[in-house]
């Protein structure tokens, strides 16, 4: 029952938060133009998607489109109440619950124009840290600041490796994301931190597969897909589940 009420306290809260996030889309800053393509020239992976679906609509016009401030808004409440009733009332919840409306935003505009505005992540991630480094004299142990350093600079180092090597399958907005991720799903524990980095692979690669296997088409395997909400998925299931799921495989 008192995991309930925090869910529920959590969920309301971050779903009025959400409901403000179109504002905050709708005020950022338009990234540079694709430039068109020369003839002859290979396309960037930038290119290749205004190629293929055509320019990113503005910010403004994404914020005010039908159902953009109901879906961000349900979202954000749904992850809030998850994290409320996974972390209780605890100072780590402070950490964590921005995450809802920040994540929701983020995914719905990475779904809607593959970006994943630094805009949104880093001053989400200086807040972090900020908890992180005053809740450090509260707790009286450094543990849990140093662990968050530790991921955010691990998971930053692998997904900036992985869009070195192919950036045309990861946009340097995920190299940011993950950090972020990174800092606060190791904050909580390495359990979290296993699961909430590596569940987005795994949810990202199984729709595509049996997609690929139902159609009969190797070339949507291909394809590229935003991996942000992917990323911020595994995020969630990995503060919800991450402990549980991570002791259940041990015992076993």
């Amino acid at each position: 029952m008192h995991e309930l009420m925090v869910g529920a306290v959590a969920g309301v809260g971050c779903a009025g938060l959400g409901a403000l996030m179109p504002r905050v889309v709708a005020r950022l800053p338009e990234p540079p133009a694709v430039p068109p393509l020369e003839e002859g020239e290979e396309p960037t992976p930038a290119q290749q998607i205004v190629l293929d679906e055509g320019p990113k609509p503005p910010y403004v016009e994404m914020a005010t489109s039908p159902g953009f401030a109901r879906t961000l808004s349900c979202s954000a409440g749904v992850c809030g109440a998850l994290f409320g009733w996974a972390v209780g009332w605890d100072w780590t919840l402070l950490l964590v619950l921005p995450l809802a409306p920040v994540g929701a935003a983020l995914a719905l505009v990475d779904l809607r124009s593959r970006l994943l505005p630094s805009r949104l992540i880093l001053p989400t991630l200086a807040l972090a840290l900020v908890f992180a480094l005053v809740a450090w004299p509260l707790t009286g142990s450094p543990d849990a600041l140093v662990r968050g350093l530790v991921g955010m600079v691990a998971a930053r180092s692998v997904f900036w490796l992985l869009w070195f090597i192919r950036s045309a399958g990861m946009g340097f907005g995920d190299v940011r994301l993950s950090a972020l991720l990174g800092f606060v799903l190791a904050y909580l524990g390495w359990e979290q931190y296993a699961v909430g980095l590596y569940s987005p692979f795994v949810i990202f690669a199984v729709p595509g597969l049996v997609l690929a296997l139902v159609r009969r088409d190797r070339s949507l395997l291909k394809r590229a897909y935003p991996f942000g909400p992917f990323l911020l998925a595994g995020a969630v299931i990995g503060i919800v589940v991450g402990d549980a799921l991570v002791g259940g495989l041990i015992s076993g």
